[in-house]
């Protein structure tokens, strides 16, 4: 099957970015079936990640039925691009996947503590996109199943998905009050990001106004149910009444030697608190960031312990795995209960 390939940007208008000069950017990235006659080639650039050739803006492969919608919602950090070995296994079992870049969370621009400490702003960059389908739909539009949309986070995007579930947050993670003696200060990208969250309450209006939006609902019923890969502790900001609440299906998944996101602190603590959640944990000494693609020479050389394994393990038989796991998943959910 060939990988047909978009990309662009939306603005959502009903928020500002953070420097609060213009409207909040929203860059996607899509994968979808291509039609048979599409050339695919190679991504020009160097990267940290191996890539595989795509067809860019190629037609859609016609299919009898329009295709579910898969969203993707990468790690604290990362980008859509992270998610690509799971959005193209996801196309060819007969998915589209729809990735997103949050502002202030992402590699695709500078980092900005903005962006680490409010994560609850990155549910909506979601819901946008399925707010404003006409704007990037163009000639797929009739080709998607707007009743079939699923989502699908990694860390950070795990907590993403969960509050399009549904979850509510009652604190974030990094602020003062929650910080313990000796612990870290923020993520591994922004250690210092307890540090910021002062000043920035006293002079950034955007910041304040975020912050008055943590406790809100991002729930979004046209979500059908959610992958939820490798939690990390974030999650223990969300109300256990909220998380309660959801009825939508999730399917978690978790390496079984998680240091950053701990099975039993992060995976275990959300599966105990949620009616329809299945709880798997991968085996073999499998880390946090085995949900990152496979690394390059440049990715090695930069970053080793985020593409290094152990011993006998095969990212890409990882990968596989995850992304049968979750096509299975989303095929088999009744989207005609009322959840």
């Amino acid at each position: 099957m060939k990988l047909g390939f978009r990309e662009g940007v939306l603005h959502d208008e009903t928020r500002p970015d953070w420097e609060g000069t213009g409207p909040r950017p929203v860059r996607w990235s899509l994968w979808y079936p291509a039609a048979e006659e599409a050339v695919e080639t190679e991504i020009p650039g160097r990267s940290w990640f191996r890539r595989v050739a795509v067809a860019r803006d190629a037609p859609i492969r016609p299919a009898a039925k329009p295709y579910p919608l898969v969203l993707l919602s990468h790690g604290t950090g990362g980008s859509a691009a992270g998610l690509e070995w799971l959005a193209r296994r996801l196309v060819r079992q007969e998915f589209i996947a729809l990735g997103v870049n949050h502002h202030g969370n992402t590699g695709g621009e500078p980092y900005r503590a903005e962006g680490f400490a409010c994560l609850w702003e990155r549910a909506p960059d979601l819901s946008l996109m399925l707010n404003r389908q006409k704007d990037w739909q163009d000639d797929l539009a009739g080709h998607f199943d707007t009743d079939s949309v699923f989502a699908a986070g990694f860390s950070a995007g795990a907590y993403t998905v969960m509050l399009l579930l549904g979850a509510v947050a009652q604190f974030s993670q990094f602020e003062q009050s929650r910080l313990k003696p000796g612990g870290p200060r923020g993520p591994m990208e922004f250690p210092d990001l307890a540090d910021h969250i002062p000043s920035l309450l006293r002079t950034s209006t955007v910041f304040r106004q975020s912050w008055s939006r943590m406790s809100q609902s991002y729930r979004d019923d046209r979500i059908r149910g959610a992958l939820v890969c490798a939690p990390g502790r974030s999650v223990r900001g969300f109300s256990e009444e909220s998380l309660k609440a959801i009825r939508r299906p999730q399917l978690i998944l978790v390496g079984d030697a998680d240091n950053t996101a701990p099975v039993e602190e992060c995976s275990s603590w959300l599966h105990a608190r949620l009616h329809r959640s299945a709880l798997k944990i991968l085996p073999g000494g499998l880390g946090h960031y085995v949900f990152l693609p496979e690394g390059t020479a440049l990715g090695l050389s930069f970053a080793e312990h985020l593409f290094t394994d152990p011993a006998g393990i095969e990212r890409a038989d990882v990968h596989e795995k995850i992304a049968n796991l979750a096509g299975a998943f989303f095929h088999d959910i009744d989207i005609s209960a009322d959840a």
